[in-house]
């Protein structure tokens, strides 16, 4: 019989009795987890091991997690939990907005960072296992690719980060068809917590960047005024 490898998780942690916890909490539910205690140790890490997820500090000795984000995503589209101790919208948003797939506060309960983590797998997995091919989507010039989470426009890649990825998998699915701020949230998170709608906004900002590279300055993700958004 083969045994299934668990999933790796890097936690990327300075405070040593915070990283302990989560260790332990992701160790117990099944995950194979390892631990880093400096931003600039993580780029060339994760290049050399591959982990299913990471749960990254925003103050880090060395680059902080912003910039490690930042840089992560030049390269890889691993989910990315961003923990922060500055609560303030900004700080959330630009954390998304470089990439993140998910942010947490300080302070928290580790069940809840474990329950955000498997949310997360579940929805990458889901995204695979919910077609029978890797080519899901083609409309315009638009390829879909699920299996390995890859979108190109006229055979550009987008480089999507995770949750633009399934954002664009939703919008394009259906032509044409509007989604509120509401049902393109529930695809993100699908926990149903309550999120800002600048939050969906902020990432719709960033996938209409990336598609110019294919659609040049015309728009394929339209704002339907106090609706939501379409593809088309």
């Amino acid at each position: 019989m083969t045994l299934t490898k668990p999933q790796h998780i890097l936690v990327v942690e300075d405070e040593e009795k915070i990283a302990n916890v989560l260790l332990e909490y992701l160790r117990g539910t099944g995950f194979e987890a390892t631990h880093l205690d400096r931003g600039d140790t993580v780029v060339a890490w994760v290049a050399e091991h591959a982990p299913d997820l990471i749960i990254l500090d925003l103050m880090l000795p060395g680059q902080d997690g912003l910039g490690v984000c930042s840089e992560l995503r030049k390269t890889s589209i691993v989910p990315i939990i961003m923990v922060t101790a500055r609560t303030e919208e900004i700080d959330r948003l630009l954390g998304l907005q470089l990439g993140a797939d998910d942010y947490i506060c300080k302070p928290f309960s580790p069940r809840e960072v474990v329950a955000r983590v498997q949310a997360i797998l579940r929805r990458v997995q889901m995204i695979s296992a919910s077609v029978g091919n890797t080519e899901t989507t083609r409309y315009r010039g638009l390829h879909i690719k699920t299996e390995n989470f890859q979108a190109l426009v006229q055979g550009t890649d987008l480089d999507l980060t995770p949750v633009e990825f399934r954002m664009l998998a939703l919008l394009a699915e259906v032509p044409g068809r509007v989604y509120s701020r509401r049902q393109l949230m529930e695809t993100i998170y699908e926990d149903r917590r309550v999120v800002s709608d600048r939050a969906v906004d902020s990432h719709i900002k960033n996938l209409r960047k990336k598609l110019r590279q294919g659609f040049g300055t015309e728009e394929v993700i339209h704002s339907i005024y106090g609706v939501g958004y379409k593809f088309e």
